[in-house]
């Protein structure tokens, strides 16, 4: 996987968390100022439509991580963050499907169980992308400290020789 392509999935992938996350924060823990507002906040729409509008990008960037990292990864023989990265795997498309049907569903009972399992699949998606990218750098902290841990082990004791001793070594002895 190229440099570039992981960064334009991870940075898809930042802007749907942010912006869905600062919507559901805004039409869910804010208060409308006034009572016939159809809005918490003013902002909840467009923070609506961007959210929508940046999802495609990372639905388009989990294909090119599938090809690129998940397809290979599954065949080969190490199992080195698999089950995290098959974590991922199970829970794009129940997020994806369910994002997506909120927005075509009619039926407020259809709808409120389309969001349940959106922000679920959402919050694990988050959870599991956390873990995914976060143990290959606990491993890499502890081969670290492990490392150090040997080589001062393995490191000569350094014994410095009092100022007493320095001078006895250079007093002559006469005969």
């Amino acid at each position: 996987m190229s440099r570039a392509e992981r960064w334009l999935f991870h940075a898809s992938n930042a802007l749907v968390v942010a912006t869905g996350g600062i919507y559901a924060w805004m039409l869910y823990a804010l208060e409308p100022q006034d009572e016939y507002a159809l809005v918490n906040h003013p902002w909840q729409p467009a923070l609506q439509h961007l959210h929508v509008w940046f999802a495609p990008f990372l639905v388009l960037m989990a294909g090119v991580l599938w090809r690129a990292h998940a397809a290979p990864h599954l065949r080969s023989k190490r199992p080195t963050r698999r089950r995290s990265g098959i974590a991922l795997l199970a829970l794009l498309l129940p997020m994806v499907m369910s994002g997506y049907s909120i927005q075509v569903v009619t039926e407020p009972a259809w709808r409120t169980t389309w969001v349940v399992l959106h922000v679920a699949t959402s919050c694990l998606w988050l959870l599991s992308t956390a873990v995914h990218l976060l143990v290959p750098l606990a491993a890499r902290l502890k081969a670290a400290r492990s490392e150090a841990t040997t080589r001062d082990a393995e490191a000569p004791l350094k014994v410095e020789r009092s100022r007493e001793a320095k001078t006895t070594d250079s007093i002559y002895v006469r005969s």
